[in-house]
């Protein structure tokens, strides 16, 4: 009888440590796959795997306003002390890169799930903030940034503004949700998205060489352009298409002057 005892205890102990567990697991969620979302290879990882991808960061930087002004500390002032006086997910993860003469600087953004109240929540990258020294032009953009390659489809969606052009690419990611921060987010579909940024603003006329200083590397929803956005979203054909080349070399068309009637005096 008593080898029957020991294996009642024990099948005891086992059923509460499965139940000690599953209540730890409805508690503390599995942290998201590290994989990307997109074909960028960059949204979706988690901190660590960007990490193993890129090697550490050279500085992290936080945003002290609404507006772009940031403060920089090296990586190792801020894991000793800043990063304690903050939430972790405001810091971002900088790299810096020289390409073709011009320095490429990548910020990395994080998203957390915020029912995962743990302190070593995960962070898993939401958005890249990709800064030129420089202004370059937009037909120069693929070869100083590996991870931005645009559609050449001429039908593939594109959108415009006097200061910035947004191009999408590829199927939507359900799972790209979890790093969207807009309200009703799960009615809507969210796809790898590039917005490229003009501080001096494009021309009316767009070619091949108008400038841009940044480039951010996002998921952003179609639908919500065209059914809310569609007043200050403008449709425009493909920029890194051959029809938009083809386009862009034919002479500007001239308006002809409204005539002005002459009075006799």
């Amino acid at each position: 009888m008593q080898p029957r005892l020991f294996s009642l205890a024990s099948a005891r102990r086992a059923c509460v440590i499965a139940v000690v567990a599953l209540l730890q697991w409805g508690t503390n969620p599995t942290p998201p796959a590290a994989e990307p979302y997109f074909e960028d290879g960059f949204l979706g990882l988690t901190q660590k795997e960007l990490h193993d991808k890129l090697g550490i960061p050279q500085a992290v930087r936080d945003r002290k306003s609404a507006l772009r002004v940031f403060t920089y500390y090296p990586i190792t002032d801020w894991k000793s002390y800043f990063s304690k006086l903050v939430s972790p997910e405001n810091g971002e993860d900088v790299y810096t890169f020289k390409r073709d003469d011009i320095e490429v600087r990548y910020s990395f953004s994080y998203a957390v799930d915020p029912n995962d109240e743990r302190e070593d929540r995960p962070l898993v990258v939401r958005l890249v903030d990709i800064e030129f020294s420089a202004p370059v032009p937009i037909d120069r953009v693929p070869s100083l940034v590996p991870e931005f390659k645009p559609s050449t489809n001429p039908s593939s969606p594109a959108f415009r503004s006097n200061i910035w052009i947004l191009l999408f690419k590829g199927p939507p990611s359900e799972a790209a949700r979890f790093i969207v921060k807009e309200q009703g987010k799960e009615q809507l579909e969210w796809t790898l998205a590039y917005q490229l940024f003009s501080l001096q603003g494009l021309p009316d006329r767009l070619t091949p060489k108008a400038t841009i200083d940044r480039l951010e590397i996002s998921a952003q929803s179609l639908q919500l352009v065209q059914q809310r956005q569609r007043h200050t979203h403008e449709p425009i054909l493909n920029p890194y298409s051959v029809d938009f080349l083809q386009q862009a070399g034919e002479p500007p068309k001239t308006i002809k002057p409204v005539p002005i009637p002459k009075y006799a005096e």
